[in-house]
């Protein structure tokens, strides 16, 4: 497999072709999780979930083999955690749209992501918000995935005296949705390639035994993508109400991104000798192709995923392990049947065990300055509380600009941060 080695420079990244078959394949273990909970999601939206669920495979598997064949980056991509909630329930239900006008906004979004990717916009836009505001940002998604999870469990249950309560514990699914969140931390630590699949697995086996939830089947054709294919409204996406939500995917998009390429640039060994990430244009390219690729099946934004992380510890280092992982993604079209049988407590564990690694950009926040941290938290707890990711995004800004001029301490903020607390303000007076 000379080729092979030529073509992604695998000896010369220290790696050998096993190594990056068995890192795309730790990769593919802790992301698979979202071939189920994206069209889980997704379907409280109205559409189809035998589309989505191809729609995400294909997504999955297209934006990883661009990242690996043209960024040469062992980094996997996927419709993203957060932004599909936002899509579902802020757009769609909250703002009630049409999801196929929610899809135009991803294309929306996916467009300026791309045209960012390609000036030194990019850069500009990386480097002028808060780190605190990223952080609560991050966490307050976290926190919004967590809630998710819970009510789809039935954990927690709205009350109208206090908004929120603990529903029937005491009940199968409830005590199913508990086994599968522990065990998933269990295998975690215990460093189980595919914990969170696993403990999707076990919990739904559990439960189509105990009839619990019912049980469709294992494999079966390849449900049809028509439902979703090109379905998404453009034109519908021009109107003032929309601008706001637009912007929200696009950042929501580029942060995760941002973050994601930076994290692992460094075990990756993607840092030159002067500290600059090597390719990271194409690696963003990749992902704003992605995204609006994504759109145009059927899916909310594809991003690049955090768990590459998994991979690069065994020894990934180049774009194959990517390839790798798209390869596996295709793999498991035919596994439709098996994705409507998962209960909803099965991935409402997920959903939570997947909010606790995003609670962990608190620790990074600022807590010797006030005027960092508190707009970061409020922005955090807004999201969870509102359920919009939106409200969270647009308040902490807002506030942020006011705490900082009211202390005195305007050098701290940007004319980007200033202009997007002016949107802000404008958007919820226009409302």
């Amino acid at each position: 497999m000379q080729w092979l080695d030529d073509y992604f420079a695998i000896t010369r990244h220290g790696s050998t072709l096993r190594t990056e078959i068995l890192a795309g394949l730790a990769t593919f273990l802790t992301m698979a999780y979202i071939i189920v909970v994206n069209p889980a999601i997704l379907s409280n939206a109205g559409m189809n979930f035998g589309a989505v669920f191809v729609a995400t495979i294909v997504a999955a598997a297209i934006g990883s083999a661009i990242m690996g064949l043209w960024a040469n980056w062992p980094v996997a991509l996927a419709p993203g955690m957060g932004l599909n909630a936002f899509f579902t329930y802020t757009i769609v239900l909250g703002m009630g749209q049409t999801w196929q006008v929610a899809l135009g906004a991803v294309f929306f979004s996916g467009v300026l992501f791309f045209v960012l990717s390609l000036t030194g916009l990019r850069e500009w836009v990386i480097n002028s918000i808060p780190k605190s505001l990223k952080l609560g940002i991050g966490a307050g998604i976290g926190l919004f995935l967590a809630i998710i999870g819970l009510k789809n469990a039935g954990v927690v249950v709205g009350n109208p005296a206090t908004l929120v309560g603990l529903g029937d514990v005491s009940g199968t699914p409830a005590i199913l949705f508990l086994l599968g969140f522990c065990l998933m931390v269990a295998l975690d630590k215990l460093r189980v390639p595919g914990g969170i699949v696993i403990g999707i697995i076990v919990v739904s086996i559990v439960g189509w035994i105990t009839r619990a939830s019912g049980f469709v089947g294992v494999v079966g054709p390849v449900p049809s993508l028509a439902p979703t294919l090109f379905a998404l409204d453009i034109a519908g996406v021009i109107n003032a109400a929309l601008i706001g939500a637009v912007f929200a995917l696009l950042f929501m998009d580029f942060f995760d991104t941002a973050g994601t390429l930076a994290g692992v640039a460094n075990i990756a060994g993607k840092l030159d000798e002067k500290g600059r990430i090597e390719n990271v244009g194409r690696a963003v390219v990749s992902d704003s192709i992605a995204t609006i690729v994504g759109a145009l099946l059927g899916t909310t934004n594809t991003t690049s995923y955090i768990e590459s992380a998994a991979g690069i510890k065994e020894g990934g280092r180049t774009g194959l392990t990517a390839v790798v992982i798209a390869v596996l993604f295709l793999l498991c079209l035919g596994f439709a049947p098996l994705a409507q049988s998962i209960p909803p407590y099965a991935t409402g564990a997920a959903l939570v065990f997947v909010a606790t690694h995003f609670m962990r950009n608190l620790v990074d926040i600022d807590w010797d300055d006030v005027t960092e941290y508190a707009p970061a938290i409020l922005a955090a707890l807004l999201m969870p509380l509102t359920f919009s990711i939106a409200n969270g995004i647009a308040i902490g800004f807002i506030t942020y600009a006011v705490v900082k001029i009211a202390s005195g301490r305007l050098t701290d903020t940007n004319p980007a941060v200033l202009l997007v607390a002016v949107l802000g303000v404008l958007h919820y007076l226009c409302a």
